[in-house]
């Protein structure tokens, strides 16, 4: 299914480089702060999506192995230079734990090997979790680059596995009215995601589920995380779903920005996956994988 994204005039484009959220401070149309009490109809419908999506056989993956090859467009590239990083961004190589709340991204681009670990936070109070970037092999130092680094990998374990990402974490959420995707009737369930995406206290994701089989085909959320996305919106749709080791996954994915301006962003698509390998965190800590591990995903 070809993603056709609407076009963008010359006027929008100029406007969007000097526009407040891309140097921060721009407030989000998604309210960040959660509702006092939480709304056992949203957890009720949030779990029946996890389940639809093959809760159980997620519980029963030790490790997920991921290959991702995509595009993003130009301009998202110069308005969030840290975020997109295309000088390292090209395909992708992603390890997850899921139980431990672990990333793990090798990406490779023009301009060499990029390494992404990520742990999330929320052991504590004041936990925010944990990131480290390596660029060819040299540890960085830059706060923009962890930062940047650690939504993003959050932001992937949430596209790929939606609503299992989301179950059993004890997250305030509430219905939010129905929405149309792609012509399906959805219900809107509002998450306030706590540590949100990447190192900051909260994020506000609002999914969309299908009322007929179930599964999310959107999600849109804040991007707290990073200064420069702060007070932005964006949206990640879902296609060709596929039932592989009990679990649904996304094979196709798009993303735009949908505040403070509409603008497509990225597409991406699995090219490898595979399952329960076996390794443990400390052979994704590094600046490259290790051990069981290191071998490309299975290619699909």
């Amino acid at each position: 299914m070809k993603v056709t994204a609407h076009p963008v005039s010359r006027r929008t484009l100029l406007g969007a480089l000097t526009l407040p959220w891309l140097v921060g401070g721009c407030s989000t149309p998604l309210p960040l702060r959660p509702p006092p009490a939480g709304d056992a109809d949203a957890a009720a419908r949030l779990r029946d999506s996890a389940q639809a999506h093959g809760l159980a056989a997620y519980k029963a993956l030790t490790d997920i192995n991921v290959s991702y090859s995509g595009e993003w467009r130009p301009l998202v590239g110069r308005i969030q230079p840290e975020v997109v990083d295309a000088g390292f961004r090209g395909g992708s190589q992603e390890r997850l734990l899921p139980s431990a709340g672990i990333v793990a991204q090798a990406y490779t681009g023009p301009m060499g090997r990029k390494q992404v670990a990520w742990r999330r936070g929320g052991r504590t109070p004041d936990d925010l979790g944990e990131v480290t970037v390596w660029f060819n092999g040299v540890r960085s130092t830059d706060t923009a680059a962890q930062n940047a680094a650690a939504l993003v990998a959050e932001g992937y374990g949430l596209f790929l596995l939606g609503p299992l990402w989301l179950a059993d974490r004890g997250l305030r959420m509430q219905m939010g009215g129905t929405e149309r995707v792609d012509g399906r009737v959805c219900d809107v369930v509002d998450v306030w995601l706590s540590p949100g995406l990447g190192r900051v206290a909260t994020d506000h994701v609002a999914i969309c589920i299908d009322r007929v089989d179930g599964l999310v085909h959107r999600m849109r959320f804040t991007l707290e995380g990073f200064v420069n996305t702060q007070g932005a919106v964006a949206e990640v749709d879902t296609f060709e779903h596929e039932r592989r080791f009990g679990v649904v996954w996304p094979m196709r994915s798009y993303e735009r920005i949908v505040h403070p301006i509409s603008l497509p962003a990225h597409d991406w698509r699995i090219t490898g996956l595979d399952v329960n390998r076996g390794y443990e965190a400390e052979e994704l800590s590094g600046a490259s994988f290790a051990g069981a591990a290191a071998a490309p995903a299975k290619a699909l």
